[in-house]
C-alpha cells in the first residue's frame, strides 16, 4: 500500500515537532515543506525528510505539489483558511493547526470548500486524542461521575512582551485568546456541548493583544465552564470534570495529559489512571489522519469539523466583546 504523503507549510518550532511524530507512523512520508522563504524550506526539509523530501520557497507550490496527499498547515492562524483553501480546492486534504482560523467566517469558508469538494479536513487539535483523554471521554460515557455538570480549565505561561514576536502581534493573531483559550473552550465544548452564552474579560497588552483572560461558558440546563489564560501568569494548566456523582482530574498539563485521577466522593482519595502519549504526543493525531485517508473518510469523528465551527463560535463571540479584531490574510497563497 503506497505511503500517505505529507507536505508541511509554515517549517516552525511545531512543525519540527510534528514531523519528528510522523516518522512514528508507519505508511506515511514527509515529502514537501513550503514556506515563503526557500532557504528555511529547503533547511527544514534536510533536517526533517529524508533525501527525497522538497523544499518548496511558496505555499503555492506546495500547493501544486502532485506527489503531497495531505497538508499540515502551521503557519500564523490568519494565513491558516486561504492556504487550506488551496489545498482543499486542489484535492489536497489538510490537518489545520489550532486554532483553526483567525474568525469565524475564514472557519466556515474552510468547512464549506471541504464539504463541496469531498475532501478530509480536520483541526490539530490534539488533546482530543491523547490517551489519557481518550480515557477521560470513555469514562464519562460509562457513567462513572454520573452526569457531567460543569468543566474548570486553565492554561498560563510567562512571555516578555515583544512586539516582534506574532504572540503580540493583532495582525497575525496574537493574544492569548487564539493562542491559549483554544485549549479550555476546545476541551469544555468537549465535555459539555456547545455553549449558549459567553462571557469574556480579559486585560490587554501594550501591543492591544489580550494577555489575561476568563471566560464563563453557560450551557443547557444550568451547566457551565469556567476558564483561564494568561500571558503573565504560570499557572498549572490543570482540568477537573464534575459530575452528579464524582469527578475527573487531568492533572497538568491538561491540553497532553499523562495522568487523570477518578473521585467518587469527596472523601475518595482517587483512582490514579497513567496513560503516556507516544511520541511528543502529536502521533495520535497524525495516526487519526492517516487512517481517515486510508478508509475514504471526509472528517474525523473525534474532532469533528461541526466541534471546530463551535470553538470557533466561543472564540469570535470573545472576541467581540473584548473588542479584538481579527482579520484573514488572503494573500497567504
Amino acid at each position: 500500500m503506497q505511503d500517505i504523503r505529507w507536505g508541511i507549510a509554515g517549517p516552525g518550532r511545531i512543525a519540527a515537532n510534528v514531523a519528528g511524530d510522523l516518522a512514528l507512523v508507519e505508511g506515511t512520508t514527509l515529502a514537501a515543506v513550503g514556506s515563503r522563504s526557500p532557504e528555511r524550506a529547503r533547511a527544514f526539509a534536510e533536517q526533517h525528510g529524508g533525501p527525497d523530501t522538497r523544499g518548496h520557497g511558496s505555499y503555492r507550490a506546495l500547493v501544486e505539489d502532485p506527489d503531497v496527499d495531505v497538508v499540515y498547515i502551521a503557519t500564523p492562524h490568519p494565513q491558516h483558511a486561504a492556504i487550506a483553501v488551496a489545498c482543499l480546492e486542489a484535492g489536497k486534504a489538510v490537518l489545520v493547526e489550532k486554532t483553526f482560523t483567525a474568525t469565524l467566517a475564514g472557519a466556515w469558508r474552510v468547512v464549506d470548500t471541504a464539504r463541496t469538494h469531498g475532501v478530509f479536513a480536520m483541526e490539530a487539535m490534539w488533546t482530543r486524542f491523547q490517551p489519557a483523554v481518550v480515557r477521560l471521554r470513555e469514562l464519562i460515557g460509562e457513567g462513572a461521575i454520573g452526569e457531567p455538570r460543569s468543566v474548570q480549565a486553565d492554561l498560563g505561561t510567562v512571555r516578555d512582551v515583544d512586539p516582534d514576536d506574532r504572540l503580540f502581534s493583532l495582525e497575525l493573531g496574537g493574544g492569548a485568546l487564539l493562542d491559549l483559550g483554544v485549549y479550555p473552550v476546545s476541551f469544555a465544548q468537549m465535555v459539555l456541548g456547545t455553549p449558549d452564552r459567553v462571557h469574556a474579560m480579559a486585560n490587554r497588552e501594550t501591543t492591544d493583544v489580550d494577555a489575561d483572560g476568563a471566560m464563563l461558558l453557560g450551557f443547557p440546563e444550568g451547566r457551565f465552564a469556567t476558564v483561564q489564560t494568561s500571558f503573565h501568569s504560570p499557572s498549572p494548566g490543570q482540568a477537573r470534570v464534575f459530575g452528579t456523582t464524582g469527578w475527573i482530574d487531568v492533572l497538568p498539563r491538561f491540553h497532553h495529559p499523562s495522568t487523570i485521577v477518578l473521585h467518587h466522593g469527596i472523601d475518595d482519595e482517587g483512582e490514579r489512571i497513567e496513560l503516556p502519549a507516544t511520541g511528543r504526543g502529536l502521533y495520535h493525531e497524525l495516526v487519526e489522519v492517516t487512517e481517515c485517508l486510508r478508509r475514504g473518510a471526509t472528517e474525523s469523528t473525534v474532532m469533528p469539523l461541526d466541534d471546530t465551527l463551535a470553538v470557533q463560535g466561543v472564540l469570535a463571540e470573545a472576541a467581540d466583546q473584548l473588542g479584538l479584531v481579527f482579520r484573514e490574510d488572503d494573500t497567504a497563497v
